[in-house]
């Protein structure tokens, strides 16, 4: 950074991967009455970043070109607008940008108090950069179920797919604070971590057990939470109980059309997409959650700004271990 100017990293058009990210120097947004102006520590991807880029929500978002991906940050309050109450400058937080306009790739970047939660001393900026679109994905999926968290609540028979990766790895965490018994679907390098994170049984997706997700038990789960790209209904459906729930994070054009069935024919066996909604009192409990040392950002890699490409391509491979953290 020099004077008025950081440094950052946007696109100008959609798709070509990590080829079309451009290192540049603008100007250090300016934030109005109602926003705080942070120095980014550091920040940490999702996949809908990328895909996005790919257009995803073509031709919505980017809502215009040059775009600053990015939505998940954590760093220091450097200013703050007339009307922001909470925060004052040196304050270490934890945000959530809107996605429309992103933001995260850059030194700097504005943000709104509605999505913003002090980061206590004990947890790294990485960390807790992890936590906003994952973590709160997970959580969500968690509410949709009816888990408590506090240890009163009863637990049911659940399966994760796609255990290992960023909202996976925190939807165990969860679940097992809810006192669900929790079957897992991870890749065979993964098995281990996934079982440390507390899963009570875990399934290398590649075999016939994992492919068919059948536990040990061949007991029927009561929810399946599904992280995973490319599951279909066919898979879920003859796993759940009765009435049993699917929790769909990761939809595809065969479960939207189960969900469209079911809702027309009333099925006691259901798929749900998840639509995230919690916000800021949401992230701040998960926040609590890694203060108290019962949640924790499993960290696939850590990039330093000027590598970006890298935490772009790896991320992009699809089997990051956890989340892709990029450091100022």
């Amino acid at each position: 950074m020099a004077g008025n100017t950081m440094r950052a990293v946007q696109y100008k058009r959609y798709g070509r991967g990590s080829a079309s990210l451009e290192h540049v120097e603008i100007p250090i947004p300016k934030p109005k009455k109602d926003e705080m102006l942070i120095k980014i520590e550091a920040c940490s991807m999702n996949p809908a970043d990328w895909r996005i880029q790919n257009g995803l929500l073509r031709p919505f978002v980017p809502f215009k070109f040059p775009f600053i991906p990015v939505t998940d940050i954590s760093g220091e309050v450097t200013k703050t607008g007339s009307e922001v109450s909470e925060f004052k400058e040196g304050d270490k937080v934890v945000c959530k940008l809107h996605f429309l306009k992103g933001g995260g790739f850059a030194e700097f970047a504005v943000a709104s108090e509605k999505v913003t939660v002090l980061r206590p001393d004990g947890i790294s900026p990485a960390e807790a950069s992890g936590l906003p679109l994952a973590g709160l994905t997970a959580l969500q999926s968690l509410k949709d179920i009816g888990t408590k968290f506090d240890g009163t609540g009863k637990g049911a028979n659940i399966l994760i797919t796609g255990a290992s990766g960023g909202i996976g790895s925190y939807a165990v965490q969860l679940a097992k604070l809810g006192n669900h018994h929790v079957t897992a679907t991870c890749g065979a390098r993964n098995i281990d971590l996934v079982k440390a994170l507390g899963a009570d049984e875990v399934l290398d997706y590649k075999t016939p057990e994992g492919q068919s997700l059948k536990n040990s038990t061949g007991k029927k789960y009561d929810f399946i939470i599904n992280c995973a790209y490319g599951v279909s209904w066919s898979a879920f459906k003859p796993n759940l109980n009765d009435a049993g729930l699917v929790i769909d994070i990761s939809p595809n054009f065969t479960n939207m059309l189960a969900f469209i069935w079911g809702t027309l024919t009333f099925s006691k066996k259901k798929l749900k997409m998840l639509s995230l909604s919690l916000g800021k009192d949401d992230l701040r409990f998960l926040v609590e959650l890694m203060r108290e040392g019962k949640i924790k950002t499993v960290v696939d890699s850590k990039h330093p700004f000027e590598n970006v490409n890298d935490a772009w391509t790896k991320s992009m491979d699809g089997h990051a271990t956890g989340k892709v953290i990029v450091e100022m």
